[in-house]
């Protein structure tokens, strides 16, 4: 389209001139309105950003074994613990028990130490775990629901598996800090060992503000210190480690015993 017609452009047939010229501004404003005011320019929507998380995320891992019997896995987290590797066993979406190894700051610092521990035969098979294969890898801002589910769904594996203690007395199994550690870490949070570390490094939150996946926590020793931790999976259900002899199970918030040594709730997206 030209803005600037000719005369004869604008002379109808057997007619004379109504419009020999058009103001700069006018032939602007139709040049604008014909679609001629150049390429349009398409607003970048700005790229959405991660959640700030109160806890640092996980690096590369190693995982290694499959075992059907928990006793094996809870064998081989003895052994690498005794070699000052952190190591935990957990059970995966097939049933089978597996270990995860260490929480390296490089791919080739994780495959040094699993290609070593091979050689020593403490493990056979393994893979690397990377920090992108981590559910919080794909968490962005306002769309914490999906991860929160996934970590709800990861607790809910270990209903049934036995309680095994966790202290400093043996390194192995799954006391309650340390389900609440093995949730978080294979979700991509590196969740402090014990319950205490775990209280301090949280956000608070209310009662009524309790979202599936946050940590709650109760003195159940008395003194009003903590000494007992779950994970919230909605309603007022809570998944734990309830004591030696027991089997890893799901409680409610409102039995009088939780209630009454009720100490808080903590969030870490």
């Amino acid at each position: 389209m030209r803005c600037a017609p000719t005369t004869a452009e604008i002379v109808p047939p057997g007619g004379r001139s109504f419009l020999p010229w058009l103001p700069a501004a006018v032939c602007l404003m139709l040049a604008l309105l014909a679609g001629c005011g150049g390429p349009e320019r398409t607003r970048r929507e700005p790229e959405p950003r991660r959640p700030a998380l109160a806890l640092p995320t996980m690096r590369y891992a190693i995982q290694a074994g499959a075992f059907k019997n928990i006793d094996n896995a809870v064998r081989l987290t003895e052994r690498l613990r005794t070699r000052r590797l952190a190591a935990y066993h957990f059970v995966d979406e097939s049933g089978f028990y597996k270990v995860r190894i260490g929480n390296f700051a490089a791919r080739e610092e994780a495959a040094e130490t699993a290609e070593r521990l091979k050689s020593e035969r403490i493990i056979e098979e393994y893979f690397i775990v990377a920090p992108g294969d981590y559910a919080v890898a794909r968490v962005e801002e306002g769309a914490e629901g999906p991860f929160r589910r996934e970590l709800v769904r990861t607790a809910e594996r270990f209903v049934g598996v036995p309680y095994r203690w966790g202290g400093d007395s043996t390194v192995a199994g799954f006391d309650c800090s340390g389900l609440t550690m093995a949730v978080y870490q294979l979700n991509g949070l590196n969740l402090p060992r014990t319950s205490g570390d775990q209280y301090a490094a949280g956000r608070p939150v209310e009662l009524r503000e309790i979202a599936e996946g946050d940590l709650v926590f109760f003195a159940t020793r008395g003194g009003g210190k903590v000494s007992h931790v779950g994970i919230f999976i909605g309603g007022d259900r809570f998944l734990h480690a309830p004591g030696q002899g027991s089997r890893i199970q799901v409680a409610s918030l409102a039995s009088d015993y939780f209630r009454t040594r009720y100490l808080g709730a903590r969030a870490y997206l």
